[in-house]
């Protein structure tokens, strides 16, 4: 189900709760959401439709994938950048990392790690900050 955008900045500074596979059907929400959005927006976190829970929807060139409890464990080569967000007006200045090792779970709540590169790897940093109530 498409859901309405979140601008509550209150909420959205808010750290998300660890998500369970009770939270499938957030997912499923997020994707469509995301899905709807797709000419302003590469990618989402759960509170961004008002739930708060640890879960990020993102194109990863072409396809879009979920991770539920993502967490990034090893990142290098840093840049500034600018970006912007769905749930907020105007762009903000932030240093991203070119390559960002992710452990997350997947649909069936199996541990993964992987490492992305360049535009996806930002798009992830972008929604794990979400994640930890980071305003960007």
């Amino acid at each position: 189900m498409k859901r309405e955008i979140m601008k509550d900045v209150e909420f959205l500074a808010q750290k998300a709760e660890p998500a369970a596979a009770a939270d499938r059907s957030v997912a499923e929400d997020l994707l469509e959401t995301l899905a709807a959005h797709k000419d302003g927006c590469v990618g989402m976190a759960a509170n961004m439709i008002g739930v708060n829970k640890r879960i990020i929807a993102f194109d990863n060139e072409g396809t879009y994938m979920v991770m539920f409890n993502p967490e990034i464990v090893k990142r290098s080569g840093p840049y500034e950048t600018e970006e912007g967000c769905l749930s907020l007006e105007g762009t903000r200045k932030t240093r991203r990392w070119k390559s960002v090792k992710v452990r997350y779970q997947n649909e069936k709540f199996e541990i993964r790690i992987k490492t992305f590169t360049g535009w996806t790897a930002q798009i992830i940093q972008h929604e794990i900050d979400h994640c930890e109530g980071r305003i960007i």
